[in-house]
């Protein structure tokens, strides 16, 4: 198995860790705060490492393909859906249902989008585009925005909002023109 595609598991297996932090988070276990934003700098950064040898050292596989984009969304849909749910967090440190339906929405509409053209093309063809890129950016940057309590907290979830909504009509369009 390529160094690649060993990162990206281990970016899977970061996600179930910042959740249990998240979880057993209180005011005076504030260390697991840090924590959770440690293990998901670490995913974050992983995440270019990971492309860096699929790309520069030519480890790109069929299964890096799949691997990466499951580990971005298990290291961000875990900790956004944990910053609306678990009831034990504070208010500064909630991100709104909204936001994570429309993530999740987007998620569901590229996978659901990718198995029609598997299905009528008979090819797995899995190629961000640079909204896409940006859109998956955007919302990475919320998560440690929200862990740290910075007031830029809402703009950046608009930001992250609007980028998640442009990418989704983009990969929509593109879908629509692939099956001709």
């Amino acid at each position: 198995m390529s160094l690649a595609n060993q990162i990206s598991i281990f970016r899977l297996l970061l996600a179930p860790a910042i959740v249990a932090c998240l979880l057993y988070y209180s005011p005076q276990r504030d260390d697991l705060r840090f924590l959770a934003l440690g293990l998901f700098v670490v995913g974050m950064a992983s995440d270019a490492l990971d492309g860096f040898f699929a790309r520069v050292k030519r480890q790109q596989t069929e299964l890096g393909t799949l691997l990466d984009p499951i580990a971005d969304k298990a290291l961000i849909l875990g900790t956004l859906i944990s910053c609306s749910t678990i009831q034990g967090l504070p208010a500064w440190m909630r991100v709104p249902a909204w936001f994570n339906l429309l993530v999740i929405s987007r998620d569901v509409l590229l996978v659901a989008g990718s198995v029609v053209l598997f299905a009528m093309q008979g090819r797995w063809h899995v190629r961000p585009s640079p909204l896409g890129k940006g859109t998956t950016v955007a919302q990475m940057l919320v998560i440690p925005t929200v862990l740290l309590g910075l007031p830029v907290k809402e703009p950046l979830i608009l930001l992250a909002a609007a980028l998640t909504a442009l990418s989704a009509a983009s990969y929509i369009r593109m879908g629509v023109k692939a099956l001709g």
